[in-house]
């Protein structure tokens, strides 16, 4: 081999190598830290100023004003925000871990939870795990189902924090989830186990 051939070997040997670090880091550098699509929103942090928050056996469940606590399950934290003859215009709920939910589980527990507690029409839109919460991991997903009033949407999402695990849902009619999710979303990033 000439010097001219292992000049443009060992020229074509390093390019090779950068160009490998560069899609390396560009693959497992800033994609890896990204939350899956329909997750984007979840980004652990304090409620906003002006916040309530229940507690319960169930974590601490911030939730904004004009929303009130509402009367469900003992050793819950439930509060709504309600509509024209007490309609169920947007939902929040803390409840502690009470049965066989796991993180690894989740995906497939909730929707069949949802299907025995008589819902209807139950469709899963996403579902992730590994998810990053303010004192803790987490599995969640979003989901449609219709109850004998409406149809609603919502997060439903099994949180295990060092000292217990605890599900937050948040939920809203399909009809004005648009409206709603935002606030949804943000009571589900500030919630703690």
């Amino acid at each position: 081999m000439t010097r001219r051939s292992r000049a443009i070997v060992g020229l074509v040997a390093v390019t090779l190598t950068a160009v490998v670090l560069i899609v390396g880091l560009g693959c497992g550098g800033e994609s890896s830290h990204r939350r899956p699509g329909p997750f984007a929103w979840l980004h652990p942090a304090s409620p906003p100023a002006g916040w309530k928050v229940a507690r319960s056996s169930g974590g601490a469940l911030a939730y904004p004003p004009g929303w009130r606590p509402i009367k469900t399950d003992p050793g819950t934290a439930s509060v709504a925000l309600l509509g024209g003859g007490d309609r169920i215009d947007g939902y929040l709920n803390a409840t502690p871990k009470q049965g066989a939910e796991t993180l690894a589980n989740w995906s497939r527990f909730r929707p069949e939870h949802n299907l025995d507690e008589g819902n209807r029409s139950v469709h899963v839109i996403a579902s992730a795990s590994h998810l990053s919460f303010r004192s803790g991991r987490g599995s969640c997903v979003i989901d449609d189902y219709t109850t004998s009033k409406a149809t609603y949407r919502e997060i439903a999402c099994l949180v295990s924090g060092p000292r217990s695990s605890a599900v937050v849902v948040a939920a809203a009619p399909i009809a004005l989830w648009d409206q709603r999710a935002a606030t949804l979303e943000r009571a589900v990033s500030s919630f703690v186990p």
